[in-house]
């Protein structure tokens, strides 16, 4: 029967204090059992082990030496066995009590009780589960008071509340002490996380010296819900919250005849509908198709030498094909995954940039074929002591940048697919026709483009679609610049009844393991899409199916957007769900 739901009264001996009832009840022990004292019982169950330990030991080692069979005992051995046995039992099972009652049981002394001749404690009668019944929490350094009369218990409350305050206002002055010496610059605010071994109370820290140093409310920048641990040292320094952006999700994609749901981190109203739309007529039409044309991830130092002719004898040994089996071996020796693909070399005076280009995995790479590259200058430098290395990225990379070079020879994934839309498609769901998409795509992606002086931005909205998938899967954002480097073709087929569309994309500089991929929100997205972190059976292979996704979602999103554009509908569509309704100027006071 539980004896914590009945009702029992039970009254103390008069004139015994509670304390010292309470004392005699907490003196018994578990050793008090023992015929020895423990300290005693202990020390022989030490000596019993080891004796009978070096017996056994020494009484193999004849046998060993004699041939004879080790499970061949004597009657003296198999009582060493028992003993061993029960020493073992013994020491594992009791050895140490008194410790672990002093960890497990406080004593006495340490309770704040307070004392009445006539206490009497009444057991709890609520039919509720004790955790739902009883509220355990406590200050840190609230003493633990149990069986308080009646006439106690205000004077009680004052007690825990007074304590409570003294608790929060040790917490608050230690803080403030910190806040302080980051304001007065005497802590750098980005020692905190390794002064005080906790991310978020850093965070925290640092966002109210912040508030303090510019006089500005960070109010609306969210602090708790995320894990700043995940982030220390490899995605973000000196953190103060974090911004949300939310995720809108458009599909399904039917690419290769397989399903996807791209999930699109954006605050751009219209973009997830519009690429939805895009999906539902490659979806109607039977699907897109994608093709990787390239995979190799670059990086070009430069280097100078006195003179241009010494800098072009580096460059015929580097193309030489007789020394790339060298180079590669030199290359590859830095990781697991990058391997070595080519090296191109460009001049200007006596400066040479070398552009190596290497597979990467499943990893975006830079890190990868830097470490590679860094290898290969190392022993150049044998060969070429005159070699001054000027930096390891000369910008004939290109990264980050709009370059002629990556839109020609590729960087990162190298990506085209297409899809024929039914001409029923393109009125029903894309409200346009035919004609009237490939007129427009020739005027506006070919020509405009081409009168803008535009390099790689032969599209209407591509770097949209990859900002926003980036984003989402913890890509880096930055090379959206590269990324979207796009061509779009629209052509009449089939008699000119349907729409061939295409998106050819040199440059898609994707990961799925390493930097944000592995933070919660973006690892979620990821396993959406079927490509969170390596692949096990085929290294590289997740890595490219998310930038034949990434392609993909831009064809629908072009398809989309350029209906929208011949239809008339895109200021119209802007004007209804790209606009705030709320008063701005309200919000700015």
């Amino acid at each position: 029967m539980d004896v914590r739901r009945r009702s029992v009264t039970k009254t103390l001996t008069a004139g015994e204090p509670l304390k010292s009832q309470n004392q005699h009840s907490s003196s018994l022990k578990a050793s008090d059992a023992l015929p020895l004292p423990l300290y005693l019982t202990n020390g022989l169950f030490f000596t019993m082990f080891f004796s009978v330990m070096y017996f056994l030991l020494h009484r193999w080692r004849e046998k060993i030496r004699n041939s004879v069979p080790l499970h061949v005992v004597t009657l003296s051995e198999l009582a060493a066995l028992v003993l061993l046995v029960a020493s073992v039992i013994y020491l594992l099972g009791f050895f140490g009590i008194g410790f672990v009652q002093s960890l497990i049981r406080p004593s006495p002394d340490s309770w704040d009780i307070l004392e009445d001749d006539n206490a009497i404690l009444e057991e709890d009668s609520r039919c509720e589960p004790c955790a739902a019944a009883i509220d355990c929490s406590l200050p840190p350094n609230l003493k633990i008071v149990r069986m308080v009369p009646q006439k106690h218990k205000s004077a009680f409350a004052d007690v825990v509340e007074e304590q409570k305050q003294s608790a929060s206002a040790t917490i608050i002055d230690e803080d403030e002490e910190i806040i302080n010496a980051v304001v007065a610059g005497t802590t750098p605010s980005y020692s905190l996380e390794s002064k005080l071994g906790d991310c978020l109370k850093a965070a925290a820290i640092r966002r109210e010296a912040l508030q303090r140093i510019t006089g500005k409310s960070l109010d609306g920048l969210p602090l708790d819900g995320f894990d700043y641990e995940s982030i220390l040292g490899q995605c973000c320094e000196m953190p103060v919250g974090y911004v949300q952006i939310p995720v809108g999700i458009a599909g399904p994609l039917l690419l290769n005849e397989t399903e996807y749901s791209v999930p699109m981190a954006t605050t751009e109203g219209c973009l997830v509908a519009s690429t939805n739309r895009g999906c539902k007529a490659i979806y109607a039409s039977g699907g897109a198709t994608s093709v990787l044309l390239r995979d190799g991830m670059t990086r070009a130092p430069v280097v100078r030498f006195g003179s241009a002719k010494r800098a072009a004898e580096l460059k015929f040994f580097l193309e030489d094909p007789m020394n790339f089996e060298t180079l590669a071996l030199v290359f590859n020796k830095s990781s697991r995954f990058g391997r070595l693909q080519g090296i191109k070399c460009a001049i200007a005076g006596k400066n040479l940039y070398m552009r190596f280009t290497c597979s990467t995995g499943d990893a975006m790479g830079m890190n990868m074929v830097s470490k590679g590259v860094q290898n290969v200058l190392d022993f150049l430098q044998n060969d070429f002591p005159d070699m001054d290395v000027m930096g390891i990225s000369g910008n004939y990379c290109s990264d980050k940048k709009p370059a002629a070079v990556n839109w020609i020879e590729g960087r990162g994934k190298s990506v085209v697919c297409e899809a024929i839309i039914k001409e029923e498609v393109v009125k029903k769901v894309l409200k346009t026709n035919v004609a009237a998409l490939v007129e427009l795509n020739m005027l506006k992606n070919l020509a405009g483009s081409a009168v803008a002086g535009a390099l790689g931005g032969f599209n209407a909205h591509a770097s949209n679609i990859v900002s926003a998938v980036y984003i989402a899967t913890g890509q880096d954002p930055a090379q959206n610049i590269e990324s979207s480097h796009c061509i779009t073709m629209m052509e009449a087929v089939n008699d000119g009844k349907d729409l061939h569309i295409s998106v050819t994309m040199p440059s898609i500089e994707v990961g799925t393991v390493g930097g944000g991929t592995q933070l919660a929100s973006q690892s979620a997205c990821l396993n959406l899409l079927g490509v969170k972190g390596a692949s096990k059976e085929s290294p590289g292979s997740n890595s490219r199916l998310l930038a034949s996704i990434v392609a993909g979602s831009v064809l629908a999103g072009e398809l989309s957007l350029m209906s929208a554009l011949a239809a008339g509908q895109l200021v119209k569509s802007h004007m209804k769900f790209n606009r705030s309704s709320k008063d701005v100027s309200k919000l700015s006071s």
